[in-house]
C-alpha cells in the first residue's frame, strides 16, 4: 500500500471488500491525526466556527468514544463505561488537564481495541443495538460491514470538521 506525501495509507484501487472498507477507515483515522499535528494546545482547544464549541481536541477524543461504541459495545457486546465521563457522554467536553497527547494515546487504544474485536469476524457477523439505537435503525442487529461504512462517514463527516477547524487556526487546507 502507497502513502500520500503526508504519510497517510492510500486505499488501493483494487482490494476485495473486507480490505477496501478497512483502508478506507485507516485512511479517515489518520486524516483526523493528520489535522492535529504542529499544533499547540491552545490551537487545539480553539473552537473556530462560531458558535459551535467544537475543537480539534474534542473531535479526537469523540472519536475514542465512538470507537470503543461501535466496535467493543455494539459489535462485541462488551459493558464499558465511557471513556470520558465528563460533561456530556459524546467525548466533546475538554478537561483542562488532558491534552493533545494524552486524548491521542487513548484514541489510539481505542482504535487497537476494536481492530483485535472484529479480526475474526466475518464482515456479516453482527452486533446488536441498543433498543434506542435500534429504533433509528428499524433493527436491532447490526452487521460489521454496516458499522465498518458507518465508521467511514463518521470520520469523513468529522474530518470535514477538522478542516474548517484547522483552516481557520493556521490556514492550513488539504486533505
Amino acid at each position: 500500500m502507497g502513502t500520500t506525501p503526508d504519510g497517510r495509507p492510500v486505499p488501493p484501487a483494487h482490494a476485495d471488500e473486507r480490505a477496501m472498507l478497512e483502508s478506507w477507515l485507516e485512511f479517515h483515522r489518520a486524516t483526523l491525526v493528520l489535522k492535529c499535528e504542529g499544533l499547540d494546545d491552545r490551537q487545539l482547544r480553539l473552537a473556530s466556527v462560531p458558535p459551535s464549541p467544537l475543537t480539534l481536541l474534542g473531535l479526537v477524543q469523540h472519536m475514542a468514544e465512538v470507537e470503543r461504541n461501535w466496535f467493543q459495545r455494539v459489535f462485541a457486546g462488551q459493558d464499558l463505561p465511557l471513556v470520558y465521563e465528563e460533561g456530556r457522554t459524546d467525548g466533546f467536553a475538554l478537561s483542562p488537564e488532558r491534552g493533545i497527547d494524552e486524548a491521542l494515546a487513548v484514541w489510539r487504544t481505542e482504535v487497537a481495541r476494536g481492530r483485535e474485536v472484529i479480526a475474526a469476524s466475518s464482515l456479516d457477523d453482527s452486533g446488536e443495538l441498543s433498543e434506542q439505537e435500534a429504533a433509528y435503525l428499524g433493527d436491532q442487529g447490526v452487521s460489521l460491514r454496516w458499522i465498518l461504512v458507518h465508521m467511514i462517514e463518521e470520520y469523513a463527516r468529522h474530518n470535514g470538521h477538522a478542516d474548517l477547524l484547522r483552516e481557520g487556526i493556521d490556514g492550513a487546507t488539504g486533505a
